[in-house]
């Protein structure tokens, strides 16, 4: 497999480490950090230029700032051979999908690994060990082109989900980008109330609750910008939130108060586990027409039922008019996940 990076920071360079280790991948990458990420092992070359990154590529990896990535992939997408796989890594997805414009190469993306820290020196081959790895096909997407995708997210060790973009977008501002703007919140409403003042010894809670407050404004602003609509509908219901939980406070109803705290607690865990992957696995096999995004249809079909496909492998028939796709399911998800598939006229072998 050829890769290229393009951008070579904590993300490309990651990544870098990882396929070339992992999956015995030849990484090219460009950006300032490519001569570095040679240095590092995490590139075999570092290209001035996308094209020459992504010459002969099989699988081009947009590693852009949100606020630019949709005009790097425009760019990407013009300059890659008619074969390659293209995808990105950005934390909002709504406008790069619009930008790549329904190209069947294109596989919008976004892993949920990253650190405090940035640059290709801080570059890790097991930042994406167990992560959950986001993929937002369009029914334009090429079948063959989205198994690739899928199969270089598992090798270099993560979980892919296959979602909508707009359904990512929103739970992304629910679970990520709102707790950044209440975190921000916290620490302004703590700066305001001390006045000043040495914050007072207390326990854990101050501190885990705004850990991400301030974090990179070049990179939060632009993420924020991205996904206004999404984010404000959030912060709408949060604000709802607040003005029930002030009500529970100033009626002083003991028992409202009780049964608010441990429906926190209830949500939490339901939250938590609904995240939970791993154990037996089995593979279901169905058999569809070569059509253009058909298996892009399957996919975020069992991805909108909350069935995530473990792994996939399409093969299609000697004539090229239908393809055989393996599926491997959790167990406990595989029965779903059958019934899905009848009603989507694609019934299990």
């Amino acid at each position: 497999m050829i890769l290229a990076v393009i951008g070579t920071g904590l993300i490309g360079g990651s990544l870098g480490l990882a396929a070339r280790s992992r999956l015995d991948a030849h990484v090219r990458g460009t950006g300032r950090g490519g001569p570095r990420g040679v240095e590092l092992g995490a590139l075999d070359e570092a290209c001035g230029d996308i094209a020459a990154a992504v010459d002969g590529a099989d699988v081009a990896v947009v590693c852009a700032p949100v606020d630019v990535l949709p005009a790097v992939t425009r760019e990407v997408l013009s300059l890659a051979p008619p074969g390659c796989a293209v995808t990105d890594v950005g934390s909002t997805k709504q406008a790069v999908v619009a930008a790549a414009q329904g190209d069947e190469r294109f596989v919008g993306g976004h892993p949920l690994a990253g650190a405090e820290v940035a640059g290709v020196e801080h570059a890790r081959e097991d930042l994406f060990d167990d992560a959950t790895w986001y993929l937002t096909p369009r029914p334009s997407t090429s079948g063959v082109l989205l198994e690739r995708v899928h199969r270089l997210v598992t090798g270099v060790g993560a979980r892919p989900l296959v979602v909508d973009p707009d359904d990512h977008d929103r739970a992304m501002a629910a679970v990520s980008h709102l707790p950044h703007v209440l975190a921000n919140v916290l620490v302004a409403q703590a700066a305001g109330a001390l006045g000043g003042e040495r914050v007072p010894a207390t326990g854990p809670s101050f501190r885990d609750a705004t850990r991400v407050a301030g974090a990179n404004p070049r990179i939060w602003t632009g993420i924020y910008k991205a996904n206004r609509e999404a984010l404000l509908e959030q912060v709408d219901g949060a604000l709802e939130q607040l003005a029930r939980a002030r009500e529970l406070l100033a009626s002083g109803d003991e028992p409202a108060l009780d049964a608010w705290q441990r429906a926190a607690g209830e949500d939490r865990r339901m939250l938590l586990e609904a995240g939970l992957a791993g154990g037996p696995v089995r593979e279901l096999r169905v058999a569809v027409p070569n059509r253009p995004g058909v298996i892009a249809d399957i996919a975020l079909t069992l991805g909108r039922s909350g069935v995530n496909i473990a792994d996939m492998s399409l093969t299609p028939s000697p004539d090229g008019t239908r393809g055989l796709v393996a599926l491997w399911i959790a167990e406990r998800q595989a029965d779903r996940a059958t019934t899905l598939l009848a009603e989507l006229g694609t019934p299990v072998l």
